[in-house]
């Protein structure tokens, strides 16, 4: 019996793994249709008969990103948005230029786990685990490093040198999703209610006016 038990309970793990990823394509390819709107998990599948190279290709990674903003970094991104082929593969890719010290926020990919590679420059990265742990793991990178941070879990990227730095990550979704941790809590719209926020943080509501402001 207990056996069986343990069995069963393998097959449910397997399944729910299995199961967390994108789902995998019955075809060759579905390249994503952007004219239709039918509401699927997803994109409707272009006819394949119309079908070209360029649904699968996307120029532009070789340049580098305008970084000339508050945090000192630019994610230029290559999703299902980017390259239609994309579709129901799974996978996407990203640039992500940092200035001398810049930073890629406190974010998170609901849709995926990543791999980062260091291309040039030296990073600090880390992510956080879990409540009720909390535990920050965190590594200096040099170029030709790699770096994975799990799915769903708030992660960073900061620039350590005085030149500029440049990365590649990979990621497991066709559309990761982002949500950069200080935009979606200062930067709602609407905004989240400054007696929320005050209660959160601890500070008077002078303080998350201000934040609020600058987002």
């Amino acid at each position: 019996m207990a056996s069986q038990f343990l069995f069963l309970a393998f097959i449910a793990i397997t399944c729910s793994i299995a199961l967390a990823t994108d789902p995998s394509s019955l075809q060759d390819f579905c390249v994503a249709d952007p004219v239709r709107s039918v509401p699927v998990n997803g994109l409707v599948c272009k006819d394949p008969r119309f079908v070209e190279a360029n649904d699968f290709s996307f120029s532009g990674l070789h340049l580098a990103g305008n970084t000339s903003n508050t945090v000192g970094s630019h994610v230029t991104s290559v999703n299902v948005a980017q390259i239609a082929g994309l579709n129901t593969l799974g996978i996407s890719i990203a640039r992500i230029d940092y200035a001398p010290w810049g930073v890629n926020s406190p974010h998170t990919h609901p849709r995926a786990s990543e791999v980062l590679t260091v291309l040039e420059g030296s990073l600090q990265v880390g992510f956080i685990t879990s409540h009720p742990e909390n535990r920050l793991i965190t590594k200096i990178l040099h170029v030709g490093d790699v770096f994975v941070f799990p799915v769903g879990l708030l992660h960073f990227q900061r620039n350590i040198g005085y030149g500029n730095a440049v990365a590649i990550a990979a990621l497991s979704s066709q559309n990761p999703g982002v949500i950069t941790i200080a935009n979606a809590v200062f930067g709602s719209n609407p905004d989240i209610s400054s007696d929320v926020l005050t209660r959160v943080f601890q500070v008077d509501k002078d303080t998350i006016y201000n934040f609020q402001s600058r987002f």
